[in-house]
């Protein structure tokens, strides 16, 4: 397993985060940039692409048979309203929502009357939605998820043995990348193993040299080592719970 070194604690400039760039200034990667003087890009490796209606056909999956819903994300929740507008399905008022989070919760919003409508959600995976989901065991569960969706929940919903149909309605997809060739940041932060794919196939010859690879997630720490580079900055760690202290960390080290 390749590991960091201290001859490649080089100073950080430059850091690449693969995510879409934050929609507010209030972003901590923002205040980051500014206490330490950074460049700080953002520039989404991948992205969701909706599968149309007429291949959702193809799966046979009728709408009408499911009494709730199972949102990991608001990707989920765009194309589950979207496939039901181009398949002129109406969502029954009654319909359940079951959502990982209390901010996908709060997007359901910008489709339904929040107040009007049974919604529950956790905290983060569908664990924290155990004891509700155990009152309504009953229900006949629509899992909308993408080509690459989350086992954790999957393998969640299958051990407790709940009715659960998974439905691929969007699909990851890796965003061409080509402006990039020519680009050199010291850090680029990784946080899907989609993103590493993504980051070979733009380009299969990548050598990492002296960029410190930084990843969050057990599988993205897989993915980096699999692909034999070396991971100087992993998170979530007992120290550093976020991307952004994990970051923080390293520079106050390597930049003294």
């Amino acid at each position: 397993m390749a590991e960091s070194t201290d001859s490649r604690n080089k100073k950080v400039k430059s850091i690449l985060i693969t995510l879409p760039k934050p929609e507010t200034e209030k972003s901590p990667y923002f205040d980051l940039a500014k206490k330490y003087n950074l460049k700080l890009d953002f520039r989404s490796f991948i992205h969701v692409e909706g599968v149309p209606a007429k291949e959702f056909r193809k799966d046979k999956i009728n709408l009408a048979d499911f009494t709730a819903v199972i949102f990991t994300s608001r990707n989920a929740a765009d194309h589950f309203f979207r496939i039901c507008e181009e398949m002129r399905y109406e969502v029954p008022a009654d319909m359940k929502y079951f959502c990982l989070s209390e901010t996908i919760a709060l997007y359901l919003q910008k489709y339904i009357q929040y107040r009007k409508r049974k919604i529950f959600y956790g905290k983060q995976t569908a664990a924290d939605l155990a004891e509700v989901l155990k009152k309504h065991a009953a229900e006949k569960f629509l899992y909308p998820c993408s080509d690459v969706a989350a086992e954790e929940t999957q393998k969640f919903l299958q051990e407790n043995g709940y009715d659960f149909t998974p439905a691929v309605i969007f699909r990851t997809v890796c965003s061409d990348l080509s402006d990039l060739a020519e680009v050199f940041y010291d850090v680029i932060a990784f946080f899907s193993p989609s993103s590493i794919q993504s980051l070979y196939k733009n380009f299969p010859g990548f050598t990492q040299n002296n960029t410190r690879i930084a990843a969050f997630g057990a599988t993205t720490h897989k993915a980096v080592l699999d692909r034999g580079l070396i991971l100087d900055i992993p998170a979530p760690t007992p120290k550093s719970p976020s991307m952004t202290m994990a970051l923080e960390e390293y520079i106050k080290q390597v930049n003294k």
